[in-house]
């Protein structure tokens, strides 16, 4: 039994790392999503059983979970340096003459990169395995985010094929733009400030303690360069082909090209086409393709003389702002929508463009009938950057933020600490409601797909659905439904049977799913686990919703002012007696205890076990992880090779040392 249980957990780890190197890489996948998840699905559920074939190698520790508190600091073994940037053809021109003087020829062959706009980084690989990912930093030394660079699928855990002892590798891991947009629109919906760019927001996501977290923002990551002392290539294009075949995502935007015409080319394609990559790019390198030609080249103190990036100067183009509206999300935020004269930019046309909140508007003193500058670079939604004040006419004025809701009229509200305006009255106001209850039946929520956007809003102006308790009640009003457009027979049932189908959502999803301000999915999750039914939730303190991880003043602040809400309460006991998940399951449960409750530990060294399952045995249990210990700790859960700084300052505040196996006793296992 147990032979055939590791060869089938051998079987899944090679399919599935076959499967995400012919999604990421290839771009050729072979199975379905739901496929593949099953797949993963029951190789979690394989390695929990039998923990004695754990490898860190597995694609089962993509998921995330490791909490890092501190990010090392790593010397480079070979320097990290940065490109000298050019943004002129003139330019371009200087660099191909100095390097053809440099090297005594008429015409080199380069390599034409893409310039990801992203984070750089470099991976250390031993023997075929992931071993160690480390951002630039200051091109000397940077931060050790291993844990969570393993969450990110397009970056190998074990390569293919005849590959050297030891190497290194490096690119840019980047967030694509849909994700970006997705997660922009859940910041706007629960009311946080919004990401900045796709740029920023992958530098905070590599840098999250939480490694779940960067796993759930669907990084990629885009290689072009190899470091090793005995690599067997004579040219930079030939070892992007090897990595490719090694499982590196070496992109085949990469393109060989002769002297300056084909640089110009390569420049001139991409400057049109760049809008239509799902990520962000801001420029193009030329790197000098021969090793031996980049050895005779060499240095200068700060960048390669053989190579130079491009920038494309971002579209900017002057257009008429004709008005400002005001729209109301499903949280009652008010966003100021320019409503601008249809004008073309990155190809499309644009007639929109958001100005976010009042304090945008009054930092770029914008006014009806300015002619405004508008840029859409990489993003999507275009934005204003400026206005044209020579051509402002001398009567207009400074626009008037507005003080009422634009749908109900009720007064808006707006935090001290709070970009936003609100409309307070989240219960009556009709964008709120439509927007909750579309919220509610998402598929990161309640999953109700036959329940879109126009169905809700079809139930709704009939009347049929005002709150998300009233969902459930569809079921006895299947005549009225019936009577409606567009709503036959087949499509009721199936809309009925898929609103039944949602009362087995767990917990932590119904929690998500009611809308609270500032809950967003992951918070959701944790909430949950630490409060494990919506009775413990709702008499909770605000000194116990701050104790959860990721929970801060103004979202415990939030929770507790929904909770306190009398028609909130009588929403949540609707919703329970109509069968939805209100607690953690049993299976769940059975998995927690309190025996660790009010300690707190230090996981340090090597162990049977991963220190992520030990970690989440004593979170299970009620206790608590910190990353250093303290007079506060309770107990240092040592491994071997710990470091010694630890034992030594456990030791001198008197802070017991247990090993794994004592950790287990006192669990209980």
């Amino acid at each position: 039994m147990s032979t055939s249980v590791k060869q089938r957990i051998e079987q899944l780890r090679k399919e599935l790392d076959e499967h995400n190197y012919r999604y990421y890489v290839l771009a050729e996948p072979s199975i379905s999503d739901y496929e593949f998840d099953m797949k993963l699905e029951e190789l979690m559920k394989l390695e929990k059983e039998h923990p004695e074939y754990f490898s860190a190698e597995s694609p089962s520790q993509r998921v995330g979970g490791t909490i890092t508190k501190e990010f090392k600091t790593v010397r480079h073994r070979y320097p990290m340096l940065s490109l000298a940037n050019t943004y002129s053809d003139e330019e371009i021109v200087d660099f191909d003459e100095r390097v053809k003087k440099g090297l005594g020829t008429d015409e080199v062959e380069y390599v034409c990169e893409l310039k990801y706009d992203g984070v750089a980084i470099g991976i250390r690989y031993e023997k075929g395995l992931y071993r160690q990912a480390v951002t630039r930093g200051d091109g000397v030394q940077g931060d050790d985010i291993t844990n969570n660079v393993r969450t990110i699928r397009s970056v190998p855990l074990q390569l293919k094929g005849n590959y050297p002892d030891e190497l290194e590798i490096r690119g840019e891991i980047v967030m694509p733009r849909a994700v970006f947009n997705a997660i922009n629109k859940e910041k706007e919906e629960i009311g946080e400030p919004l990401l900045a760019n796709p740029r920023n927001s992958t530098a905070g996501t590599l840098k999250s303690q939480d490694s779940s977290v960067t796993a759930s923002r669907k990084l990629t990551a885009f290689m072009y360069t190899l470091y090793g002392d005995k690599l067997p290539f004579r040219t930079h294009y030939e070892s992007l082909e090897a990595a490719r075949r090694w499982g590196f995502n070496a992109p085949t935007y990469t393109k060989l090209v002769k002297g300056l015409d084909g640089v110009r080319k390569f420049i001139e394609k991409w400057n049109k086409e760049r809008f239509d990559l799902g990520f962000d790019i801001d420029g193009i390198v030329i790197k000098v393709n021969s090793y031996e030609q980049q050895k005779a080249l060499g240095f200068t103190a700060k960048s390669p003389r053989w190579a130079i990036a491009y920038k494309f100067k971002a579209e900017r183009v002057s257009t008429k702002l004709l008005a400002i509206t005001y729209q109301v999300g499903r949280t009652g935020a008010i966003t100021p929508v320019a409503n601008l004269q249809p004008v073309v930019i990155a190809g499309t046309t644009v007639q929109n463009a958001s100005l976010h909140n009042a304090d945008i508007i009054a930092e770029l003193d914008v006014r009806i009938g300015d002619t405004v500058y508008v840029e859409k670079g990489g993003e999507i939604i275009p934005k204003i950057v400026g206005v044209d004040l020579s051509a402002r006419d001398p009567k207009s004025v400074p626009v008037k933020y507005i003080d009422k809701c634009p749908e109900c009229g009720a007064k808006l509200v707006r935090g001290e600490d709070e970009a936003k305006h609100y409309c307070p009255d989240e219960d009556a106001c009709p964008p709120q409601i439509k927007g909750k209850l579309e919220h509610f039946v998402s598929r990161r929520a309640m999953n109700i797909d036959s329940l879109g956007e126009e169905t809700i809003a079809q139930f709704y102006d009939a009347g049929l659905v005002k709150t998300i308790a009233d969902i459930y009640s569809l079921k006895n009003r299947k005549d009225e439904i019936l009577q409606l457009d567009r709503m036959a027979e087949k499509k009721v049932s199936n809309l009925l049977e898929g609103i039944e189908a949602s009362k087995s959502v767990p917990f932590e999803r119904v929690l998500f799913a009611l809308g609270i301000r500032h809950v967003g999915e992951t918070t959701a999750k944790k909430i949950a686990t630490a409060f494990r039914s919506m009775d413990a939730l709702e008499s909770a303190t605000r000194e116990q919703l701050l104790e959860v991880p990721e929970v801060g003043e103004i979202l415990a602040d939030s929770i507790l002012r929904y909770l306190s809400v009398k028609e909130h309460r009588h929403l949540i006991n609707v919703l329970k007696k109509a069968g939805l998940q209100m607690e953690l399951s049993a299976d769940q449960l059975s998995q927690h205890s309190d025996v660790l409750g009010g300690k707190s530990f230090v996981v340090s060294g090597v162990f049977t076990r991963s220190r992520d399952e030990i970690k989440g045995l004593i979170e299970q249990n009620g206790g608590k992880n910190t990353g250093s210990v303290s007079g506060k700790t309770s107990y240092l859960v040592a491994g071997e090779n710990m470091g010694p700084e630890k034992r030594a300052k456990a030791e001198k505040l008197g802070v017991p040392i247990i090993s794994e196996d004592e950790l287990l006793k006192l669990i209980g296992k």
